[in-house]
């Protein structure tokens, strides 16, 4: 069985679940077996899919994120995953104060040095395109790690 790995944003409609669809895809282009999926922090968002204008910026790369839909993390998350992947500070603080001890949590930037300490929200900043660059270089450095 391979690497288990949860990535979570604040909404579970931007970044996560965008994350989530690009590592798929370069794990199966390296013939990686991997266990993916994605949460939010918040709970705003709760059964609805990617927001529209994150779907239509990944799916003109070849990403299809219209499958997915939000859902909250949850304490059991930490049981099921082998590592859980924060795409901001916020996050990560806000997944620090749910885990057990001995979680095994990341930012996504730690897998792509000299990019910051944060995936920028593309809900707010609306540059949905940085935000795949940055995910997709990041999905590169983690699964080179793996």
């Amino acid at each position: 069985m391979g690497k288990r790995i949860l990535f979570v944003c604040l909404g579970n409609i931007c970044r996560s679940p965008s994350a989530e669809a690009v590592v798929r895809r370069k794990a199966e282009d390296r013939g990686l077996t991997v266990s993916l999926d994605s949460a939010g922090t918040g709970a705003w968002h709760i059964g609805e899919p990617p927001y529209g204008p994150m779907q239509q910026a990944a799916r003109a790369r070849g990403y299809d994120l219209s499958g997915l839909r939000a859902r909250r993390v949850t304490r059991d998350d930490f049981d099921r995953f082998d590592m859980v992947v924060a795409m901001d500070r916020d996050n990560l603080e806000d997944l620090r104060a749910l885990a057990p001890g001995g979680a095994d949590l990341r930012l996504m930037t730690d897998f792509a040095p000299g990019c910051g300490a944060s995936v920028p929200d593309p809900y707010y900043t609306r540059d949905f395109d940085g935000t795949l660059d940055l995910i997709e270089r990041c999905a590169q450095g983690l699964l080179d790690q793996l």
